[in-house]
């Protein structure tokens, strides 16, 4: 008769079942596991040191901390910064002290998603990394730059990790078959959408590879085709942290894309971002700077196609509103180019930040009342409408005593050409009427 309250022990995920074991086993970060590669040779000298390992999810970040842990015969303590404050950290710190004072035995202390901490939490390793009582490894999905404190940063070593290739995915998919017969007769097609649902993350990849198992047992299918895949494996959304590294990486390939005149490209982008779940009015806002700081007067119509684009999308919403969105993106894109705008405007705050306060002439003073008249206020004003061609040639429109800078410097491209022709005629003026 079987016990109904016995003690069931619950089957470990594919992810964990599947977990390297030793470094050969590792698959992906051959630029940093293959041989004479860094982090192999830190491996290979058995001397451990501090370091962050930066990367996406599901690269190995845990798993290469455990291997260290495992190759230096060393204790191994695992935080969570999600999870964990000073108290979690000083607990550690105890353990490891106990661990080298009864065994003698050095101390791995990983702490995952480490950026995650704020600075008197990342501040609480330092004397203990400096002592040596533990080697302390960080992950982070986050760029260690902004995200670690520069004196934690400057003790350890940061490790860049990638997203595993489709071929470095697909070694994957063969072990996770070895464990599940029942997808051994699976079409090439599925296993490709697999690998791309799994976006370079070998953790999902293996999850949904479980997934996909239980449905197949559950139906009794022999066969998997790629129908099948996308029936059973909800999609869930790409690789996208909003507000971090890779939402960044992401708007900056969409925004030099446009820069460089690539409609497709810059389309791609858009795509992708909105497919990971960005906000589109946030692309929206990024498209209207776009509009200004790279086209600018070449094309004036692209700032008010890009305003219309978003005025578009808040009446009309997703998926609908998305397409004004494109539409100004692919205008953007194949829009002569200027930045010329954009330059002369900082070049003015530079100006102005660091020059002096500068009166403003009498001359174009306002002069509402009788006394301001009196003083002088707007005195030789000479109004530009009563001039030939409706320009005063000559005037000085700067402070008194001040060099005329030139900010603005109109390219050839687009209606900023016919801007720059007007511009020298009539400097030509301003230099005929100084000379008289």
């Amino acid at each position: 008769m079987n016990d109904l309250f016995a003690k069931r022990e619950p089957r470990a995920p594919l992810a964990e079942q599947l977990r390297p074991r030793t470094l050969d086993d590792v698959v992906g970060q051959s630029h940093l596991l293959g041989p004479g590669k860094p982090l192999r040779l830190a491996f290979e000298s058995k001397k451990p040191h501090s370091m962050i390992l930066w990367g996406p999810p599901g690269v190995g970040k845990t798993t290469l901390a455990r291997l260290m842990a495992d190759a230096f015969d060393a204790e191994f303590i695992a935080i969570s910064a999600v999870f964990s404050g000073v108290k979690e950290i000083r607990e550690a710190v105890t353990r490891a002290e106990l661990m080298l004072q009864q065994s003698g035995r050095h101390t791995i202390l990983f702490v995952d998603e480490v950026h995650r901490f704020n600075k008197s939490q990342q501040d609480a390793f330092l004397p203990y990394v400096e002592r040596g009582l533990v080697t302390f490894i960080g992950a982070t999905t986050e760029n260690p730059s902004f995200e670690v404190n520069s004196a934690l940063l400057s003790r350890a070593a940061v490790y860049v990790l990638q997203p595993l290739s489709d071929a470095e995915l697909q070694m994957l998919l063969q072990r996770a078959f070895r464990k599940y017969l029942i997808l051994n007769n699976i079409f090439e097609e599925a296993q490709n959408r697999i690998i791309a649902y799994a976006d370079g993350d070998a953790r999902r990849l293996l999850n949904l590879i479980e997934q996909l198992a239980d449905a197949a047992e559950e139906t009794g299918r022999t066969e998997i085709d790629e129908a099948f895949v996308k029936e059973t494996l909800t999609q869930s959304l790409r690789r996208f942290d909003k507000g971090g590294d890779q939402f960044y990486d992401q708007i900056s390939a969409l925004h030099k894309s446009v820069r460089g005149s690539s409609p497709d490209a810059a389309l791609y982008w858009m795509v992708r971002m909105l497919d990971g779940g960005c906000d589109p009015l946030y692309l929206g806002r990024r498209i209207v700077r776009m509009a200004s700081e790279d086209i600018g007067l070449a094309d004036p119509r692209a700032l008010r196609l890009a305003l219309d684009a978003c005025e578009t999308y808040e009446r009309l919403g997703s998926p609908e509103g998305e397409l004004a969105l494109a539409q100004a993106v692919l205008y953007l894109a194949v829009a002569p180019k200027s930045n010329a705008a954009y330059v002369a405007y900082n070049a003015a705050r530079a100006l102005v930040r660091d020059d002096k306060s500068r009166a403003v002439p009498e001359h174009l003073r306002n002069a509402p009342t009788q006394l301001m008249k009196t003083l002088g206020y707007g005195a030789d004003y000479r109004y530009a409408h009563d001039e030939q061609g409706a320009y005063a040639a000559g005037e000085n429109y700067f402070p008194d005593g001040m060099t005329p800078p030139q900010f603005y410097q109109p390219t050839e491209f687009g209606l900023e050409s016919k801007i720059r022709d007007k511009l020298q005629y009539l400097r030509s003026l301003d230099r005929k009427a100084r000379k008289s």
